[in-house]
């Protein structure tokens, strides 16, 4: 048997992490943008604020974009899109240009998650998609790892606008990789035998016709708003350390510029480890008996409630190496909850995993848009300390949501 659906699951892998490493870019290079435009922290809340707003309000049709058109276009379109407006960043030279570009980057974004996860669908058997979605997730998460050592290091040696044309140019490559190697149907890929197909087909029930998911009836299910409330509180908690952890090690903790581009990557390494396992297992778990429910839905309570607990610590920790060390085991638990709210998705949404990963996907986003400004205005008005403590007393409701959310029954 032929495997290469792997290879197209470490390709999701490198999108995945290159849109992290567009993100968080701008986030290393904040000390420096503000020093040189006399930005405050409020101005660069707000810059980062309308990448989230692009990306959310584009969710939804991304999703229907992909189940529409399919995969393979609306994936190519949205990389080689955002990349073209990473590349622009460069360009950008007050608070509107900054907001107009990250607007446009985050629209550009939009589509590629829903398009992975209708992806993983089509092109992984259902005992492998925890484990394939994983890939996803931790393209994502190693993109926070590598980028502020990455982004410094090209800041001090070419300045940091050439980090935003680096990217750009990476970004459209991959976008035609995608469109050559990833078809909507793994049966049109030249380099998948028949054994491999059969396999991904094993147990799969569904028609080849496009259909419009019903909204009607997904608007009307008590676990497609639960889904969507956990999500939005799990990414506001993330966009709190994607947007602001770099600025936090700095004034609060007294890092260097180099030393915060090591110490930054620490917590989202331990986050890349927790989703990698956890998909691991949980995909083991399923297949010796225990239900997707108590699964899922136990990992993603638990996960949010401890990353909550444990960030509570982390604002109560004087010492830096300490503070650090709770920080990244925070977002390390939040890793079961991101793994959980993934794998979930596909096996909730069935053929419909991109309108309905688009819908969790938009909440999520929404918290994104909340969690700069407000993080922003929190830590001018009351500091660092009230900042982060309000973010983890969000983590206790995204717990409680898990309860309606019910990851082995579909919605549809």
């Amino acid at each position: 048997m032929s495997n290469f659906r792997w290879k197209v699951a470490w390709l999701i892998f490198a999108i995945s992490f290159v849109s992290y490493m567009d993100r968080v870019n701008l986030s290393v290079a904040t000390p420096v943008i503000m020093q040189e435009f006399g930005f405050t922290k409020i101005d660069m809340g707000l810059i980062q604020s309308f990448f989230f707003a692009g990306y959310a309000l584009i969710q939804v049709p991304g999703g229907m974009m992909a189940e529409r058109f399919g995969h393979k276009i609306t994936g190519a379109l949205a990389v080689a899109w955002w990349s073209v407006f990473t590349a622009l960043t460069a360009v950008a030279s007050g608070k509107f240009s900054f907001a107009a570009v990250r607007l446009m980057f985050g629209i550009g974004e939009g589509p590629i998650y829903p398009a992975a996860a209708i992806a993983v669908h089509k092109w992984f058997n259902k005992g492998e998609k925890g484990n394939a979605s994983s890939f996803i997730l931790n393209g994502c998460f190693l993109g926070p790892v590598v980028g502020p050592a990455v982004t410094v290091a090209l800041m001090a040696a070419l300045g940091w606008k050439a980090v935003f044309w680096l990217f750009g140019a990476v970004g459209i490559i991959l976008a035609v990789i995608w469109f050559k190697f990833v078809p909507d149907n793994p049966a049109q890929s030249p380099y998948v035998n028949e054994q491999e197909l059969a396999h991904i087909n094993e147990g799969r029930v569904e028609t080849t016709e496009k259909k419009v998911a019903p909204w009607g009836r997904l608007l009307q299910s008590s676990q497609f708003w639960a889904l969507g409330l956990q999500f939005l509180i799990t990414d506001y908690i993330m966009y709190v350390f994607l947007a602001w952890l770099p600025m936090y090690l700095m004034e609060v903790h007294g890092f260097s510029l180099a030393k915060m581009g090591i110490w930054a990557a620490a917590p989202w390494l331990s986050l890349m480890a927790v989703v990698f396992l956890c998909g691991y297992f949980s995909d083991k778990a399923i297949a010796a008996g225990f239900s997707q429910n108590l699964v899922k839905t136990g990992t993603g309570a638990a996960g949010i409630l401890l990353c909550a607990c444990t960030l509570f610590i982390a604002t109560n920790t004087s010492d830096p190496m300490m503070n650090v060390f709770w920080l990244s085991v925070a977002l390390g638990s939040l890793g079961l909850t991101m793994s959980a709210s993934w794998s979930s998705v596909i096996t909730m949404g069935g053929q419909f995993a991109g309108s309905v990963s688009g819908w969790m996907n938009f909440w999520g986003n929404v918290g994104g848009v909340l969690a700069p400004t407000v993080t922003a205005w929190i830590a001018t008005t009351y500091g660092w300390q009230a900042a982060m403590v309000a973010t983890a007393v969000t983590g206790v409701a995204g717990a409680v949501a898990w309860l309606f959310v019910k990851p082995d029954k579909a919605i549809v």
